[in-house]
């Protein structure tokens, strides 16, 4: 799980970064998108994700069967994962938004 949501981080990081590292006003570039934005999204992604799923089941021990016990937090962390990559893609739109349209 961790690998996969990892891997979900990097590409929205990579998508939405992409016009502040290229540097497609006058050659400029935000390098902070390296070292603030890249490692929340590799990092932060993962830990909150497997946050979601264990509260999910540790929730659920005790109070739900076998199948449900084993299908709602996996239910979870695919809405949680989803639910940062939407976040993370809008937080790098407006972060680069400098770079796509100067004003």
């Amino acid at each position: 799980m961790a690998v996969v949501t990892a891997a979900v981080g990097f590409w929205v990081w990579r998508h939405g970064a992409e016009p502040g590292l290229r540097g497609s006003f006058e050659g400029e570039r935000d390098w902070s998108l390296l070292y603030v934005e890249l490692p929340l999204m590799l990092f932060g992604t993962p830990a909150v994700t497997l946050a979601a799923w264990r509260l999910t089941g540790h929730l659920l021990r005790r109070r739900a069967g076998r199948a449900t016990q084993a299908v709602l937090p996996l239910a979870a962390a695919a809405v949680t994962v989803t639910a940062l990559a939407w976040a993370g893609l809008l937080w790098l739109d407006t972060r680069v938004e400098p770079f796509v349209h100067p004003g």
